[in-house]
């Protein structure tokens, strides 16, 4: 498919799903080269795909390979960018995708750019871990998702922001902005890493099919905007509201204390949580992954039930 003059490459699975209007589920490509190391990041990826399978829907994850935007990855691709150092891969949101096109370059693509990605190719759905947000003590550094969930009408199913943010002030800019927040089986937004952080959302959810209608209504609004679904970590894999929140006031510390800001302070700050917890992060991290795969398949399935 030609989107202009930039030509979409499908995986033949992503593309038959398409054809046919079957359930496709979109996933980011950053957690393959800047979220989890080799070969954690590789078997990550891979356990998302077969959550969104297990639903009955197909899984696309999208990157940018040698200039090239692929919808759907196979599992040599996946193999590839995961054994790539991060540093030969552009991390994408909306400003640098034509970079990596132009450059003919490696790119992941974030939460903001596979939103823009997907809803180009045809999809509505995407699952990730936690979206961007207004950053802790730097209230002018704000993630390009925020933006992006303002303009683009995909639902992206996330266990919330992620929690070395600010949290209140992150759910402030989605209110301004007019994106909804569901809480699925939730009446607080969900903290990354913890299930809670007792911030209210703004409306609860129950199943897979209560989405897909509020979904299906926004689509026949014909709103620009996205709509965010939030899902808490699974209970035995969640760590305690007041011990993640001692971990990530060390990692900020750490990290204002070596000049780390902009784009490279999130995955350096998450990397040393890591570091601190000793691993209980990266835990909750692949746990979270796989079910917010699996609730966003649900979704999907239940939306494409209600044309």
């Amino acid at each position: 498919m030609v989107i202009g003059q930039t030509k979409l490459f499908y995986h033949p699975d992503v593309a038959s799903a398409l054809a046919k209007n079957r359930p496709v589920v979109a996933l980011e490509s950053t957690v393959i080269t800047h979220g989890l190391p080799y070969p954690q990041n590789v078997e990550t990826a891979r356990l998302m795909e077969s959550a969104v399978r297990e639903t009955g829907a197909v899984p696309a994850t999208i990157a940018i390979i040698s200039g090239q935007i692929w919808i759907g990855l196979t599992a040599e691709q996946i193999e590839f960018l995961g054994q790539l150092p991060h540093e030969a891969v552009r991390k994408c949101s909306r400003r640098d995708l034509p970079l990596a096109l132009a450059g003919q370059e490696h790119g992941a693509t974030t939460v903001a750019g596979t939103m823009i990605l997907a809803h180009r190719a045809g999809i509505s759905v995407f699952a990730t871990g936690g979206i961007g947000g207004v950053h802790r003590g730097h209230p002018f550094d704000v993630s390009a998702d925020l933006e992006e969930l303002s303009r683009t009408p995909v639902t992206v199913v996330c266990s919330g922001a992620k929690s070395i943010l600010d949290l209140p002030a992150t759910c402030e800019v989605l209110e301004t902005k007019g994106v909804p927040v569901l809480g699925y089986q939730t009446d607080t937004l969900p903290s990354f890493f913890s299930r809670s952080s007792g911030l209210p959302v703004t409306k609860r959810v129950e199943t897979a099919a209560d989405v897909a209608q509020i979904i299906r209504a926004h689509q026949q609004l014909e709103l620009e905007n996205g709509v965010l679904v939030t899902v808490p970590v699974p209970q035995e894999d969640a760590l305690p509201e007041a011990y993640a929140e001692e971990v990530i006031d060390q990692a900020i510390t750490a990290a204002d204390a070596a000049g780390i800001d902009g784009p490279a302070a999130t995955p350096w700050i998450l990397a040393k949580l890591v570091e601190i917890s000793e691993g209980r992060t990266v835990q909750a991290n692949v746990s979270l992954l796989k079910n917010n795969g699996r609730t966003a398949g649900l979704i999907a399935v239940a939306l494409s039930e209600t044309n």
